[in-house]
């Protein structure tokens, strides 16, 4: 039992260097990159590319993972991408850089499946959903050390030292990983084909969550981690202003991820929240490019933390549920490789849109992709909660 919750607690430290690692320089990329004069349309490109990696390698890491049963290869794999993405930052030009780093980064990200799936089979089947909310906990407090960190020094010591945290934080994980045990596993009598592990993905709860997350991963990737910094700085932010605009957002993150496990919120269940939040981000969407106060879109910060907490908690172990343990790296992989689509694509657009019209249309579209989110979730969890009434009925 010891030995199993000094492991648990290593592996948590890990992870906050990880994201520590992955998001330090985030709060200041845009407005640095606009001071660099890259476009608006390159900027959603360079932010894009970080989905782009993701998209094409977790499903494939998924099923590595679930084929070999061992996580710590990927967990070391991912702390020592994430140090060299940042590397490559220092060492190239802004534009270049930037963007070839975020697809090593995306690299690095793809191993987050093995991060969550080997913490969560610590537990039991019945404390998955406590599990998840404590892993983006720790996540999202890695983000929050990171946005601190920013906040505290880029104005004094410029990106380059951002970078460099972001290299020895990754390296120092890297190191730590190297005392990860695997978890041991029972021999299966029977050899399981490519076939059977990908057939997960077939599973219809899981490709509607994962299509609820890819709305959720793609609207903050857009606004929150990128284009609501621009905004900021447009309406004459101070670099303080905007780090602690990003510093709100991230406590947000962990006091809802906190929340999600509390018995108050798992008593109302997924089937109040998951619609909730939705509705809550396109309030956030529609509000931030109209409201041309500084302050109030420093408040509305709460919303999307919100998202990254409670949302993105329910939305992982709600997909998640009908996963048979031989497959969950894999469900995962395809979990987490649908929302790197939106992580992808949305920034990209949302550029795109910036480049052309304006980054207001690019938020007002967010706000309906938000609004259709709660709606399909609505209707999902009444059809679902009527045939449930209807088979104890006729049982």
């Amino acid at each position: 039992m010891k030995k199993t919750d000094s492991q648990k607690k290593l592996l948590l430290i890990i992870v906050i260097l990880f994201w520590f690692a992955q998001y330090v320089y985030i709060p200041f990329q845009n407005p640095y990159l606009v001071m660099c004069n890259v476009s608006s349309n390159m900027i959603g490109m360079i932010i894009g590319s970080y989905g782009i990696s993701q998209c094409l390698l977790r499903l494939p890491v998924g099923i590595f993972a679930d084929s070999i049963g061992k996580h710590k290869d990927f967990i070391l794999l991912g702390a020592i991408f994430a140090g060299v993405a940042s590397f490559i930052r220092v060492i190239m030009t802004p534009e270049k850089g930037f963007f070839i780093a975020n697809i090593l980064s995306g690299i690095s990200s793809s191993m987050w499946i093995s991060y969550m799936v080997h913490y969560t089979e610590y537990f039991s089947k019945d404390q998955q959903q406590k599990a998840t909310s404590s892993i983006i906990l720790v996540n999202n407090l890695g983000m929050l050390f990171g946005f601190i960190m920013s906040t505290l020094f880029y104005d004094r010591l410029g990106m380059k030292f951002l970078c460099y945290m972001s290299i020895i934080a990754g390296f120092i994980g890297a190191i730590l990983a190297l005392k990860i045990k695997n978890h041991k596993r029972e021999k299966s009598a029977e050899k399981i084909s490519f076939r059977k592990y990908i057939s997960i993905c077939k599973n219809k709860r899981l490709i509607f969550f994962s299509v609820l997350a890819l709305i959720q991963q793609g609207i903050q990737m857009s606004t929150t981690m990128s284009f609501t910094t621009q905004i900021l700085q447009t309406l004459g932010a101070t670099s303080l202003v905007v780090g602690l605009s990003s510093i709100l957002y991230m406590v947000s993150a962990v006091l809802s991820a906190g929340f999600a496990s509390s018995r108050f919120c798992i008593k109302k269940g997924p089937r109040f929240w998951v619609p909730l939040v939705f509705s809550l981000i396109f309030i956030y969407c529609a509000l931030v490019p109209t409201v041309e106060n500084i302050y109030m879109i420093f408040l509305l910060q709460l919303l999307p933390g919100m998202s990254t907490g409670i949302l993105l908690s329910y939305l992982t172990s709600e997909a998640m549920l009908e996963v048979p343990q031989y497959q969950k790296s894999t469900a995962m992989g395809f979990f987490q490789g649908v929302y790197a689509i939106g992580m992808s694509i949305f920034p990209i657009i949302v550029g795109k849109i910036g480049e052309f019209i304006s980054i207001r249309s690019g938020y007002f579209l967010l706000a309906i992709v938000a609004v259709i989110g709660a709606i399909v979730s609505k209707i999902y969890y009444k059809t679902s909660f009527k045939r449930t009434i209807k088979k104890h009925y006729y049982i």
